[in-house]
C-alpha cells in the first residue's frame, strides 16, 4: 500500500485521459514493436500524488530539464487512470515499483486471478515486467538501489530486549507477535502465512488497523501490538520508537524504483541516460529521508527534490 498524500488530478484533465487511452497501441499490434524509440523534447511527468511519487517525479523532471527536455509534472491519482495515459502518449515518464507494476500489468492482460509474475528476486521481476510492458509500447529503464516494500517493525526497546535485528531473529526467539497491519494480511503470502512459513514467526493475532497508519504504530508503540506492517521508506518510525527488522531471507517482492517511459514518445538513450544518474545516487534510507522531510517537516516535494539533486552533484 502506498500512501496518498498529494494533489490529485483535477476532473477536466482526468476526463481527457480517460477518453483519450484508446490511442495506445492496439490488441493486434501489441507485440510488434517495430518504430524507431521516440526522443520528444517536451515530456510530461506522471506522479501518483502521494509523497514519494512526487518527489521521483520532482526528480525526473530536474534531471530532464538538465539534458535538455522541457519536462512538467501531472498529478494523477491511481494506476488505473496513468497507465493507460502512459501507453497512449498522454504521460511519457512514469516513477513506478517492480514487482507491483508487474504484478498489475499481469492482472490487466491475464485477469484479477492470474498468477503473480513478481518475486524476490530482481532479475526475475524485471523480465517479467519488461515481457510485460513491451508489448504495450512501454520501455522500463534499470532499476537504481532505492526499494519500497513491505517491511516489519517493532519498538527499539523491545529489539534491544530480546537482541532482534532479522525477521529470523525474531523467529527463533518464539516470542508470541500481534501484528498491526491491514486485514487482508491473513491471506497474503508477504504477511501473516509468509511470517509463519519462513521465519517460523508465531502470529497470535493480526490487528487490523492498516499498513503503516498512525494508528498501527501507536498499538506497537504502546505494546498492545509487537510488531506492524510498514513500508522500508517510512518517515515517520522514529517518531514511534520504531525501527525495522531485516528480511533477511527476502520475503517481500522486489520493488525496485523503476522509470518507465512510453517508447515512442521518450524511449531514447538520452532520457534513459538521465534518468540513470538516479540510481547511482538514491538508495532506500535516502528516498525515507527525503519523504521524511516532506511529510513531517512540511517542506515542499520540489524543494526537497532540488536540495538533494544538488547535494548529490547532479544539477
Amino acid at each position: 500500500m502506498r500512501r496518498r498524500t498529494g494533489p490529485t488530478l483535477p476532473a477536466a484533465v482526468a476526463l481527457v485521459i480517460l477518453t483519450g487511452c484508446a490511442s495506445g497501441p492496439s490488441l493486434e499490434t501489441q507485440g510488434e514493436v517495430t518504430a524507431p524509440p521516440g526522443d520528444s523534447r517536451h515530456l510530461v511527468v506522471g506522479s501518483a500524488g502521494f509523497t514519494e511519487s512526487d518527489l521521483l517525479a520532482q526528480m525526473y523532471s530536474l534531471l530532464l530539464n538538465k539534458a535538455g527536455y522541457g519536462a512538467e509534472i501531472l498529478s494523477v491519482a491511481n494506476r488505473e487512470l496513468y497507465e493507460p495515459a502512459l501507453e497512449s502518449g498522454q504521460i511519457d515518464v512514469v516513477p513506478e515499483y517492480a514487482a507491483t507494476f508487474a504484478d498489475w500489468l499481469n492482472a490487466k492482460k491475464n485477469g484479477a486471478d492470474a498468477k503473480p509474475v513478481g518475486s524476490p528476486d530482481l532479475d526475475t521481476t524485471m523480465r517479467a515486467l519488461r515481457d510485460l510492458a513491451t508489448p504495450r509500447g512501454l520501455t522500463v529503464l534499470a532499476p537504481g538501489k532505492a526499494v519500497d516494500q513491505n517491511a516489519f517493525a517493532v519498538t527499539a526497546s523491545y529489539a534491544r530486549q530480546h537482541r532482534l535485528k532479522t525477521l529470523s531473529d525474531l523467529g527463533g526467539s518464539g516470542l508470541p507477535v500481534r501484528l498491526a497491519a491491514g486485514d487482508e494480511c491473513v491471506q497474503r503470502p508477504y504477511c501473516e502465512p509468509g511470517l509463519k512459513k519462513v521465519y517460523g514467526i508465531d502470529i497470535t493475532a493480526v490487528d487490523p488497523k492498516g499498513v503503516g497508519t498512525t494508528q498501527a504504530k501507536k498499538a506497537v508503540q504502546s505494546g498492545q501490538d509487537q510488531m506492524v506492517l510498514t513500508t522500508s521508506t517510512d518517515a515517520t518510525l522514529d517518531d514511534f520508537g520504531l525501527v525495522l527488522l531485516k528480511d533477511d531471507k527476502k520475503l517481500q517482492n522486489a520493488d525496485y524504483i523503476v522509470p518507465v517511459v512510453n517508447r515512442s514518445r521518450a524511449g531514447s538513450e538520452g532520457v534513459a541516460n538521465a534518468l540513470g544518474h538516479l540510481n547511482a545516487a538514491l538508495t532506500t534510507a535516502d528516498l525515507a529521508s527525503l519523504n521524511e522531510q516532506v511529510d513531517s517537516w512540511r517542506r515542499l516535494p520540489q524543494d526537497v527534490a532540488r536540495a538533494y539533486l544538488e547535494g548529490k552533484g547532479l544539477l
